[in-house]
């Protein structure tokens, strides 16, 4: 049994913690924040590929996702409701090679209609946050810290000295801070994303519309509201509500779902997507990398935890 540390604690790093203690390791989380205060709180969590290059271990891995995630979908205390809605195709060269992941889905005029998991983030997240801690892992809270361009040796050393102990293995699934604790990735940026939530006139329905003309748009209704969006401003760090991208937002989802048009704002949220030229998953010596996900952390989350713990051994 060996001593993996896990370095982030949002949909990816708590994924990863709870397979590596599954597959018998005894794990230890390091990270920051908690899930509640990190980009996966803010996401509108439905299963779709979005902001990531679609290879072929991606839709892998999205396609293990999608089974999991159906699976834990028949317990309701997971906060995981499988949903029919539409997904807009505006475009013909539009790639739609997602669609082998998902059983039920039917071309029609307006895009794709399908059912996938859609994910009530703040009841997940805390779902899964106890079934790790059942499985013992241990967690600190603090900020890991490398020297620029020191890499994994460095990041080892670093995080012994916050455990008190030599691990066997660290994984890096910190999102955007995840590059810099490996010796620098030039490849890695935010894509800044902002959400209004607004209460739910009895919608089940979700509907995305990433071609929308006046920007990207979606409407995700939950138990308790419906998450609408979005933006999708690459290289922005700015995490502050921007009241006229609210405004914007408000236009484009009330005309894409009329009977969102008189619903009173409930909360609002920005926070940062983190991309990569392509999403990273390898081992360079004891250190796994997974990171660079962008839009589909919730959507690629099992699948490739799983594939951590293979590379773990």
């Amino acid at each position: 049994m060996s001593r993996v540390v896990v370095v982030g604690a949002g949909v990816l790093g708590l994924t990863v913690a709870h397979e590596s203690a599954v597959a018998g390791h005894r794990v230890h989380v390091v990270a920051d924040r908690a899930a509640r205060d990190s980009v996966s709180a803010v996401a509108a969590a439905i299963w779709f590929p979005h902001a990531v290059a679609l290879e072929p271990d991606v839709l892998e891995s999205g396609r293990a996702t999608y089974e999991r995630l159906t699976r834990l979908a028949d317990d309701p205390a997971t906060g995981v409701f499988l949903r029919a809605g539409l997904v807009r195709v505006r475009r013909a060269e539009t790639d739609l090679s997602w669609t082998s992941a998902v059983p039920r889905h039917e071309r029609v005029a307006e895009g794709v209609r399908c059912v996938v998991p859609v994910v009530e983030t703040s009841r997940y997240l805390a779902w899964l946050g106890a079934r790790v801690a059942a499985l013992g892992v241990t967690t600190t809270w603090g900020t890991v810290k490398v020297p620029g361009g020191q890499g994994a040796e460095a990041l080892t050393a670093e995080v012994a000295s916050i455990i008190g102990e030599q691990p066997d293995a660290v994984v890096v699934a910190a999102g955007l801070g995840s590059g810099a604790l490996l010796g620098g990735d030039d490849e890695s940026y935010p894509i800044r994303g902002q959400v209004v939530r607004l209460a739910n006139p009895g919608l089940t329905e979700w509907v995305t519309d990433e071609d929308n003309p006046g920007g990207l748009t979606y409407v995700v209704p939950r138990t308790g509201d419906v998450v609408c969006g979005g933006t999708g401003q690459v290289g922005d760090w700015d995490e502050t509500i921007d009241p006229a991208t609210e405004e914007a937002i408000l236009r484009r989802v009330r005309e894409l779902v009329p009977a969102l048009a008189d619903q009173p704002v409930l909360s609002r949220a920005a926070g940062l997507r983190p991309a990569r030229t392509n999403r990273r998953l390898e081992r360079i010596g004891n250190v796994i990398a997974c990171y660079g996900h962008g839009g589909s952390g919730f959507t690629l989350s099992w699948g490739d935890a799983a594939r951590v713990t293979q590379l773990l051994g």
